[in-house]
């Protein structure tokens, strides 16, 4: 009933910053009506991590490992989710993969890879 579709991700030099966007598309009812949404990362080898989320009310959480870095937004108007991803450091490099939540269901984007080299 929902589509994620992730977009933003690209090579970047340490130091810089990007910025990732996910739209939400699909079922009227569901897409206007999702819970929380929010980002996961996976890297070559190690297990899907979470890297932040919000509430559809727009309160965020953020890793420890991403927190004065990294920033999760939200426009319900646009059914979308943003990322914005700054002093981004080599170990940030991974799959970044957009998370929805309708519940008791889980939505997940096909990934967008951030490669960050030092």
């Amino acid at each position: 009933q929902v589509q994620l579709a992730e977009s933003g991700g690209g090579l970047v030099q340490a130091g810089g910053s990007l910025r990732l966007s996910c739209v939400a598309s699909g079922n009227f009812f569901f897409i206007n009506t999702l819970d929380t949404m929010g980002w996961y990362r996976q890297a070559p080898g190690k297990q899907r991590e979470l890297v932040a989320t919000i509430t559809r009310g727009g309160s965020p959480n953020h890793a420890d490992s991403v927190k004065g870095r990294f920033t999760i937004s939200r426009d319900n108007t646009k059914n979308t989710v943003y990322l914005q991803m700054n002093s981004l450091k080599a170990e940030d490099t991974a799959v970044y993969y957009c998370y929805a939540r309708h519940n008791p269901d889980d939505y997940w984007g096909q990934g967008t890879q951030v490669t960050v080299s030092s």
